[in-house]
């Protein structure tokens, strides 16, 4: 999973973009990158690491520019290499620079492509980097040295058809403007607003998140719909076209259950309304399965994201709710972390029991999911250590028992510890006294039930296994779980284009 922001303003826009990016750090803490865009020039700043830790003063005082984009970053397979920092860059046609969240699911059959027909050369395995030179090819294919808006969208409707799985993309040309575009699905979010300049003028943000537009003080306008592109051109003129038909407006499930902001709005849905109603159906499905008696003494939930969902649980079930651990935020997510060892000893890094909530109390834990289980293992360990006398355990989410193909780096499915597992041998493996899931049907209509969204669906493949996009054979499974599977990650070395991880040239743009 990533973030991206564009900002097309009539200031400098390195200030903005960085405080985005900062609020979309819980997106990715692997790697974060800049550019900006001043008199047909890029201006790059990007490197592995936190968004504090890679923009020093020195690199936003040449980071020059009324239009840019930024990224953060985490590996959706292999380990981290910086060579594979966003925005992508190439320089022709005009110069292209481009910042992607998802995953393309035939990004192999792209890149050979784009090799023996396009003649492009690719630097990395990232996909990234693949969309980015497909959307270079179909742009200059064009073969015109000032593409009017018309161009743009024609160039972008090809690409879509060249495109398949989950997406959402903000780029720069250079002595064009910003675009912008999501996937035929919607799986991946993006969203647009605007602000009135100091001096009265329209000014835009694109953002993976709505968060990042009102923290810097821009209205969201809406939502980008599935299968459209924006333009936004260097005399501030905002452009839209459906450059290809939108498909069953699905957007991630995940998105809602872990990985947005709660005070995100995503197509419409407020985040953190729907982890309010994840509370309330999974408390009701505690009340007809354990019965009025559940012997339940606290709620406690697991820091952060599972909060709103059990204060909500608590309520319903008129049980006190309780902080009961205390977590250090300077530790990343840890199910996306490479190394089972790695994941333990960071989840007694990350959380600190307090004793006092804990001692002589039936607790029931609450997390958003359970994922390989190491982290809700070590917990209730931790809980029982601090004093419990039963542990129960409850997620917010079904069963996760397939593998993600749209940009999250799910571990591989032989590493699910709901997959090949019954509810109760899950139970017996992470240790808890009691345990119970969110039904699939209850996640859904917790989600869904607003009266302003538009999407028809949700695409819950890690739950059901029905990847909305088709064309995920077994043979992609099985070379993903190549990629993704701890061993393959403890290796530690990224190849590219089959030579070790070196640092990467970017000529034609200015590093800093």
């Amino acid at each position: 999973m990533c973030g991206v922001v564009g900002v097309a303003a009539h200031e400098p826009v390195n200030q903005v973009l960085y405080d985005a990016l900062t609020v979309l750090q819980h997106r990715g803490q692997d790697a974060a990158g800049i550019v900006t865009m001043k008199d047909g020039r890029f201006y790059l700043r990007k490197d592995n690491g936190m968004v504090r830790d890679v923009f020093m003063t020195r690199h936003m005082m040449r980071l020059i520019g009324e239009f840019g984009v930024g990224h953060v970053r985490y590996p959706t397979a292999g380990t981290s290499s910086s060579a594979e920092a966003q925005p992508f860059y190439v320089n022709s046609p005009y110069g292209i620079t481009l910042a992607h969240n998802g995953n393309l699911t035939n990004a192999e059959t792209l890149a050979k492509e784009l090799y023996q027909d396009d003649l492009r050369h690719l630097n990395t395995n990232s996909d990234s980097e693949v969309l980015l030179n497909v959307l270079a090819h179909e742009i200059q294919a064009l073969g015109k040295t000032q593409p009017t808006p018309d161009d743009i969208f024609t160039a972008i409707s090809s690409m879509y058809k060249r495109l398949e799985g989950a997406y959402a993309v903000v780029a720069l040309i250079t002595g064009q403007g910003l675009i912008a575009f999501r996937d035929p699905n919607g799986i991946r979010p993006l969203v647009y607003g605007e602000r009135v300049s100091a001096d009265g003028q329209t000014e835009y943000m694109v953002a993976s998140e709505s968060v990042a537009l009102t923290g810097s003080g821009f209205k969201v306008v809406r939502d980008v719909k599935p299968g459209e592109a924006i333009f936004i051109d260097l005399n501030h003129k905002l452009h839209t076209y459906q450059c290809i038909e939108p498909k069953e407006y699905t957007p991630c499930m995940f998105e809602y259950v872990y990985f947005a902001r709660p005070d995100s709005i995503i197509d419409n849905i407020s985040v953190y309304k729907a982890r309010l109603r994840m509370g309330e159906k999974l408390a009701q499905k505690i009340r007809k399965e354990w019965g009025e008696d559940h012997d339940i003494d606290v709620v406690i939930p697991i820091p952060d994201t599972s909060r709103t969902s059990a204060m909500e649980l608590a309520l319903n079930l008129n049980v006190k709710y309780r902080e009961g651990f205390m977590k250090n935020r300077y530790i990343g997510r840890t199910f996306i972390m490479p190394g089972q060892q790695q994941r333990k000893k960071s989840v007694r890094q990350k959380l600190n029991a307090v004793p006092l909530e804990f001692k002589n109390k039936n607790v029931l834990l609450v997390d958003d999911s359970i994922v390989r289980g190491t982290t809700c293992h070590e917990i209730i360990q931790m809980a029982r250590d601090a004093g419990a006398n039963k542990v129960f355990f409850a997620s917010a989410a079904p069963p996760v028992k397939y593998p993600n193909v749209y940009g999250i780096d799910m571990p591989v499915r032989s590493e699910l510890i709901a997959s090949g597992h019954t509810v109760e041998e899950v139970r017996q493996i992470i240790g808890a006294d009691r345990l119970i899931f969110q039904d699939l049907d209850d996640l859904i209509e917790a989600v869904q039930d607003t009266k302003h969204s538009k999407v028809e669906g949700f695409d819950c493949a890690v739950f059901d296994g029905k990847y909305i996009t088709g064309n995920i054979t077994e043979e992609y499974l099985n070379c993903l779980q190549e990629q993704r599977n701890d061993k393959a990650k403890a290796n530690g070395i990224e190849v590219i284009n089959n030579t070790p991880d070196t640092p990467v040239d970017m000529t034609g743009v200015q590093e800093n």
